[in-house]
């Protein structure tokens, strides 16, 4: 059992650490962020050294602490959290004994070139929005809309900025012509009635680092609800088809399928089979900045 009680500051005590397996070692470290504070859920990798193969992946605990029982080797430790910069350390770990790393400080990310202001629209072959929905009582349904649309405005401000999407609601495909029709029907979608499904952006908020929350309506089924979307800007560069201006995101929201169509208990108090209730919306976004001679992308 591990104790809460610690030496100080930076150190590992082996009289409060788990009694590691016959043979084994173990590894410690304390993740701390750049000002010093310990740094809770930053993932720690550990890889032999010898065959690169992964040993362990694990989050750190409130105190910033990691602990792993190893066989003996050489190992590369990996520490990341978002916002921060990697660091990298090597370690040998011998049986019987404690390798303690100390203190692990991870500086800030250099901060990403925001995209310039103007138009910017989206490029079909290299953007997907794609879902994760629990089929109930059964393993997650994983599908994607193939059709779909938007552009983005860049303000002068981040802030300032604004996007929309719309989305063929008949496009979805989960690999399964039954599930994809049923999907379609008035059930869920009810595609006749309402073919589009459609985002507008109401504000741009900047949490840290290159973390965003973009904040919008969107509408479904006939239903309008506030939604927000957690992104991660990735970055601008040129390249492409024609070394043209672009920029990528990656955003995610959870929705609630009962904000926008039928409710799922009823559904299966009549015997439909649905998805369940909570759903994962993922946007993985390039778009192209727009001007006079910016390419039109293939389809």
């Amino acid at each position: 059992m591990f104790s809460l009680r610690r030496k100080h500051r930076g150190t590992t005590s082996t009289a409060l650490l788990p009694t590691p397996p016959q043979g084994a070692g173990v590894l410690s470290c304390e993740v701390v962020d750049p000002v010093g504070l310990p740094l809770h859920c930053a993932t720690v990798t550990v890889t032999n050294g010898a065959t690169h193969s992964m040993m362990v992946t694990s989050l750190t605990d409130p105190y910033g602490r990691f602990v792993a029982m190893l066989p003996p080797g050489e190992y590369t430790v990996l520490v990341t959290a978002d916002s921060l910069e990697p660091v990298r350390r090597s370690a040998t770990v011998s049986a019987g004994s404690l390798r303690d790393l100390g203190q692990i400080q991870l500086p800030p990310s250099p901060i990403k070139e925001l995209p310039v202001s103007g138009s910017w629209v989206f490029d079909p072959p290299h953007t997907a929005i794609r879902f994760i929905a629990q089929h109930v009582g059964m393993a997650n349904v994983h599908g994607r809309f193939t059709r779909f649309s938007g552009d983005i405005k860049i303000g002068e401000r981040m802030e300032d900025s604004y996007v929309e999407v719309s989305i063929e609601a008949a496009s979805i495909t989960t690999g399964n012509r039954t599930r994809d029709s049923h999907l379609c029907s008035p059930d869920f979608l009810d595609v006749r009635r309402h073919p589009y499904i459609h985002f507008a952006s109401e504000a741009f908020v900047h949490r840290q680092g290159a973390q965003w929350t973009v904040q919008g309506v969107l509408t479904m089924h006939g239903v309008s609800r506030s939604v927000q979307l957690d992104t991660t800007y990735l970055g601008m560069v040129n390249g492409g088809y024609e070394q043209e201006l672009r920029c990528a995101a990656l955003a995610t929201a959870e929705l609630h399928r009962e904000d926008f169509t039928l409710n799922w208990r009823s559904m299966l108090a009549r015997g439909i089979a649905v998805v369940g209730p909570r759903i994962k919306l993922e946007l993985d976004l390039q778009a192209m900045f727009q001007g006079p001679d910016t390419p039109t992308p293939p389809q």
